[in-house]
Order: C-alpha cells, then sequence, then structure tokens
C-alpha cells in the first residue's frame, strides 16, 4: 500500500504548437528544441513522460505526463519552458491536475509511472466524474460493484490502469490513464466497462484523448 509520504501530484498537460512555428527556418527550430528538452531534463524534481496527439485530435498536438511532490516543482518547471523560444509557441489546451493515493477498493494499486515501469506504446488520458448518488451508496455495495468492474479489468492484461484523485484540487473526481500496445484490447475493455453496474453513477468520462509515447526530440520535429 502506498503510504501518505509517498504521494505524488500529476499534471496532465496538453499543448498545441501555434502555426507560425511552423514558418521559422529549422536551425531556429532544432536550437529551440534543445532549449525546451534541456530545461525539462534538468529538472530533478520533476519526472515525465512525452506523448504525441498529433493528428489524432484537433485540439491537441502532445501531452507532458508530469509527476513531483510538490506542485510548487510542476509550476517552476512549466514557467520556464514557458520562457523557451518554443514555449512562446505553444497553446495549453488542457490541464489536469490529480494526486496518487491509496485505493478504498484496491489498496495495493500503484501508477506504474511512480514505480518506474516502462511505459506503453499508448495512453489515454481521461478525466472522470462519478454522481453523488454513487457517494451516497452503502460501502459494501459500492465494493461490490468495484469487484465486478475489476474482474472485467482483469480479462484485459495488456491494459493497464493508473487511477489518480482530483478530490478538492481539480474539477473531476479522478484522472484515468490506461496504457496499453492495443489499442483494440483497449476498446474492448471500455465496451464491457459500458456494460457493468458502476457505468450508471458514471456522469463524465470525456474528453478521450489517445496518446503515443514518444521522445521529446521526436515529437517537437514532428511539430512542422
Amino acid at each position: 500500500m502506498q503510504k501518505d509520504s509517498e504521494r505524488r501530484f500529476f499534471n496532465f498537460s496538453f499543448f498545441k504548437i501555434d502555426m507560425k512555428w511552423r514558418w521559422m527556418n529549422d536551425s531556429t527550430k532544432q536550437e529551440s528544441a534543445k532549449e525546451f528538452i534541456s530545461i525539462i531534463n534538468s529538472s530533478n524534481n520533476v519526472q515525465y513522460r512525452s506523448y504525441s496527439t498529433l493528428g489524432l485530435r484537433e485540439d491537441t498536438d502532445f501531452l507532458l505526463w508530469l509527476m513531483s511532490d510538490s506542485l510548487d516543482n510542476t509550476q517552476d518547471v512549466i514557467a520556464k519552458l514557458y520562457t523557451t523560444v518554443l514555449g512562446k509557441y505553444l497553446i495549453p489546451s488542457y490541464n489536469y491536475l490529480s494526486a496518487t493515493r491509496p485505493s478504498v477498493y484496491a489498496p495495493g494499486s500503484v501508477p506504474s509511472i511512480v514505480k518506474g515501469e516502462e511505459p506503453s506504446r499508448y495512453a489515454i488520458v481521461y478525466p472522470f466524474i462519478k454522481s453523488r448518488e454513487w457517494y451516497l451508496l452503502p460501502f459494501e455495495e459500492r465494493k461490490k460493484m468495484m469487484a465486478e468492474h475489476a474482474m472485467i479489468g482483469k480479462k484485459f492484461p495488456t491494459v493497464r490502469l493508473n487511477t489518480t484523485y482530483s478530490f478538492g484540487i481539480d474539477d473531476q473526481d479522478f484522472m484515468l490513464a490506461f496504457e496499453t500496445d492495443d489499442l483494440s484490447a483497449f476498446q474492448d475493455l471500455i465496451m464491457q466497462l459500458r456494460e457493468s453496474q458502476v457505468s450508471r453513477y458514471i456522469v463524465k468520462d470525456t474528453p478521450m484523448i489517445v496518446c503515443v509515447y514518444k521522445p521529446l526530440n521526436e515529437i517537437i520535429k514532428s511539430l512542422g
């Protein structure tokens, strides 16, 4: 079980590139990329994963999945990124804040990024809100429905779920980040979860954003 002292803050920062970036000369873009990557790599207090969403959605081009034990550290690195040449062309499209904590239904569950596991090819990230009626149900009733939910998940071992909590620090209840190398398996999982009892208490689970794990230098190069 994760201890309170081991809790981490997650920031899912999605960005869109200003079209003017594509008109800059290649050498300037290359130097700008080096500057941007150097800053985020030199932040010892913030871990990150980078994902491309280019061409998969209209409203975002890439994701920086940031993790730190302090929001101050996260703010500091993002502020520094905005001072770079590339940062001046970045438009934030979505920004979600959450934190790790022990689950009341699966206490041993720990996000893969916290455990230092290798990322999967894809991450599917989305905010998740349950109805107030859900929280007013007796705990044992909720636990039983969540057990059904978990049994469905076990049928898809190639899909990992990372659940973090946004209560009191952002608009959603949870942030979900599924990881998989097989998007078809993830789609099958979601279709089956729609038929579970828990689904009747879901208020919101969009936008559902598919992200492709890539090194940050490749993502910046792909922006044009």
